[in-house]
C-alpha cells in the first residue's frame, strides 16, 4: 500500500489487530510520560472497533487520504488532511478509512495514571459501507 501522508507509515499494527476490521499500521512519532503521539494509517475499508478512552481525551489530526470518525449518537464525520477531531474522555467512538480510500491520522493522547482503553464491538458493516 502507498503511504497517503508525509508521516512514516510504520509497521503493521499487529498488537491491536484484533480491535480493527482490516489492516492498519502504527508509527510512534513522539512520547514521554506526559503524552503519546503516533501516526496511524488505515488501508481502504479499515476501521477500528468502537472504543472508549477512560480518563483521557484523544485528538486526531487527519494527515492523508480520507476517513471518518463517529461519536456514539451522532452522525459520522468525514476527515480529510487538515481536519481535527477532538474525542472527550469517556466517549464511545470509532475512526478509520473511507470504504474506498486509505487514511492516516496523527493520534495525540495524554498519559495519565489509571487511564485505559475499553475496546467494544466492530462498527456496523452496513452503516459503514453506506458512507460516501
Amino acid at each position: 500500500m502507498e503511504n497517503p501522508s508525509a508521516f512514516p507509515m510504520g509497521e503493521p499494527n499487529d498488537a491491536y489487530a484484533r480491535y480493527f476490521e482490516g489492516r492498519s499500521y502504527l508509527a510512534p512519532l513522539a512520547g514521554d510520560d506526559q503524552v503519546n503521539v503516533a501516526n496511524v494509517t488505515f488501508e481502504p475499508g479499515c476501521t477500528n472497533h468502537w472504543h472508549i478512552h477512560h480518563g483521557v481525551c484523544q485528538i486526531l489530526l487527519a494527515v492523508g487520504g480520507r476517513g471518518y470518525y463517529q461519536i456514539e449518537g451522532r452522525e459520522p464525520v468525514e476527515l480529510k488532511p487538515g481536519d481535527v477531531a477532538y474525542i472527550p474522555p469517556e466517549t464511545k467512538h470509532w475512526h478509520g478509512a473511507a470504504p474506498d480510500e486509505a487514511f492516516a491520522h496523527v493520534a495525540i493522547m495524554p498519559k495519565k495514571e489509571g487511564a485505559s482503553n475499553e475496546w467494544l464491538e466492530p462498527v456496523d458493516e452496513e452503516t459503514y459501507r453506506n458512507l460516501a
